[in-house]
């Protein structure tokens, strides 16, 4: 501890209101500090302290920025932070996290995170150069891409900065928009950016000189350096040598890789379209995160019939790869790269925005929109991207999501959401407990913080109190074994960490190093039963905000799809019939000491020591 804060931390967030221009220092109370960390958990405790319901979109909301106390101290897999706000996609709790350079950066300016409230009359944006904020007008980068607008302000305030930005898609408030950083990065589910640009908030810029404390410094670099080892090793090499999307033939030859809107599980391109393909085709480089060694991020360099697709945006990652490619039924690479570098050009979320178009594709084949949009178009795919970012034809009806658009045209059979955000690229139906983990995530079918049943297929993960393997068509049982997993992941989004980085498998798990790691840093004392209630604490604190937006029993649910429509596995076909899941999510309520109607109750949050009521 030092002062009224804990090590690691510096205690405080830059306040920024921009409706009148003023900034001032946030302190974050120490017990807070204690008690969630960062990340996740502080921003969410901060959020439920700071707003109150009201349109997401309307300058009562507040958009926090958060990291950890890992962000900046040199550890693999920290160069993450968090945005966290009242969705403007879903109406519940919105977070979305990102890699790069930007968090690291923002923590060595000498605050954990940063606070915006109110809306702006014009554009402006904020610079917090050597520990000097200040906001600018932001007039000339309105309209301007993800790239243009990081070139300008590296332009005019040094190369070193670093940009967390909002394209057009945020500017006019598409639903599902992203906020862009290192213009290949982004901070993308729940519609984060259309909040940005509600509060005509347009960029922030950062350089600092500042590193945070470290309680016990000896420990840390024995524990860190262990660390590091376990990102060195032949598997995590094999990851950072074809990345996220290295698994796309083995996910389609399991039934499990997301196709024609998750009509199948297998696809005959997936071949095409694979992470050993675009390694040996159209890669040119590797990338990293800051203090990373795994370098697992794409460089890209095509052309899709004469556009040029440019190492500047990176390359696609697997939810990129599955979403414009399978999810479409599209199996050029050249065009899914198009796709992603349009995407992090105007700022749009990939995963949402090849569900809304894949979405289309469907409903048009059946009749139910007037524009023809085939299968496998990849074209009319990239073209729709530019729409929805502008809001011009049907690009303005698909801004809204996949849950507006099926209000909108019907087909709500097909409308692949939960809680109005898109399911991201994994098949629930050979992966239970990850359907269990969609349907009641308090922010929608997000796949970050539930667990992946092929995790435990073959090994356990005794560190989290998992200690047998488990079939991952079975969903009976999955309800205590999801609530462990969620409550790690939790506690590694409080830190914040990368989760490719950090592993709870039992032959395999470095979980152990990083409480290590965390101990001395902070000071705290981070064992086994502590880690696992920090993340209970963060996870129960999402809900609570969700539960006060209107979350309710009815909204832990699954895409009917998934309910009724069966996929083959090995001599049989597996849905989620709705009995299955309504004992499923009666058993994790009670796992999670939550009421019938999915409320986190007053005895289960004193036992966790979380006071909501100032």
């Amino acid at each position: 501890m030092t002062g009224d804060r804990v090590d690691g931390l510096f205690g405080k967030l830059l306040d920024v209101n921009m409706t009148t221009g003023r900034m001032g220092r946030y302190s974050i109370p120490e017990n807070w500090q204690r008690l969630y960390l960062g990340g996740k958990g502080l921003a969410a405790r901060i959020l439920l302290k700071e707003y109150r319901r009201s349109n997401p979109l309307s300058s009562s909301n507040v958009l926090i920025y958060m990291t950890g106390p890992l962000v900046g101290q040199n550890v693999g897999g920290s160069g993450r932070h968090v945005v966290v706000t009242h969705s403007p996609l879903t109406n519940f709790f919105g977070e979305a996290y990102c890699g790069g350079f930007f968090g690291t950066e923002l923590k060595r300016t000498g605050y954990d995170g940063l606070m915006f409230r109110g809306a702006a009359s014009e554009p402006m944006y904020l610079t917090i150069l050597e520990g000097s904020a200040e906001l600018h007008s932001a007039r000339e980068l309105w309209g301007k891409t993800s790239g243009e607008t990081e070139d300008w302000l590296r332009a005019r305030h040094g190369r070193d900065v670093k940009v967390s930005c909002i394209g057009p898609a945020g500017e006019n408030q598409v639903r599902f928009a992203a906020i862009m950083n290192d213009r290949n990065r982004a901070n993308a589910r729940c519609g984060v950016g259309a909040v940005m640009g509600s509060k005509n908030l347009k960029a922030v810029a950062v350089k600092g000189n500042l590193n945070p404390s470290v309680h016990d410094p000896k420990a840390f670099d024995e524990a860190r350096r262990a660390y590091t080892k376990t990102l060195l090793t032949e598997d995590m090499n094999s990851f950072g040598k074809y990345g996220t999307s290295g698994g796309v033939e083995a996910l389609s030859h399991m039934g499990i890789l997301p196709t024609k809107n998750f009509q199948a599980g297998s696809f005959a391109g997936a071949s095409r379209i694979s992470g050993e393909t675009m390694h040996d085709t159209i890669m040119v480089g590797r990338d990293t995160c800051a203090s990373c060694p795994v370098r697992c991020k794409r460089v890209v360099q095509t052309e899709a019939d004469g556009q040029k697709v440019t190492p500047d945006y990176g390359g696609p990652e697997y939810e990129t790869i599955a979403s414009f490619g399978s999810l479409q039924m599209n199996d050029k690479l050249e065009w899914i790269a198009l796709a992603n570098q349009l995407c992090n050009a105007y700022g749009l979320d990939t995963i949402s925005t090849g569900n809304v178009i894949a979405y289309a594709m469907e409903a048009s084949e059946l009749g139910l929109i007037d524009d023809v949009i085939q299968w496998g178009d990849c074209k009319r795919a990239c073209e729709l991207i530019g729409k929805i970012a502008h809001r011009k034809g049907i690009g303005d009806i698909l801004a809204g999501g996949v849950a507006a658009v099926s209000e909108w045209a019907g087909g709500k059979d097909f409308a692949m959401h939960v809680k109005g955000l898109e399911v991201a690229m994994h098949e629930p139906r050979g992966k239970k407990g990850l359907g269990l983990s969609y349907a009641v995530s308090p922010r929608g079918a997000s796949h970050m913080e539930g667990f992946h049943d092929t995790q435990i297929g073959k090994v356990a993960a005794p560190d989290i109190g998992v200690d047998k393997t488990m079939n991952r068509l079975v969903m009976d049982g999955k309800a205590e074994v999801l609530k462990k997993f969620e409550d790690a992941r939790s506690f590694v989004n409080s830190l914040l960490l990368c989760v490719f980085d950090v592993d709870e498998s039992a032959d395999t798990a470095n979980l152990p190093l990083v409480r290590d790691m965390t101990s001395a840093v902070t000071g705290l004392r981070m064992d086994r039963g502590e880690m696992m209630r920090v993340g209970e604490r963060a996870y129960n604190l999402a809900r609570m905000f969700s539960v006060r937006m209107g979350l309710s029993r009815k909204d832990d649910d699954l895409p009917q799809r998934f309910k009724v429509s069966a996929l083959p596995f090995k001599d049989g076909s597996e849905a989620i019939p709705q009995d299955e899941l309504d004992r499923a999510i009666r058993a994790y309520y009670n796992a999670r000491g939550w009421d019938e109607n999915g409320r986190p109750t007053a005895k289960r949050l004193r036992a966790l020591g979380v006071d909501i009521s100032s």
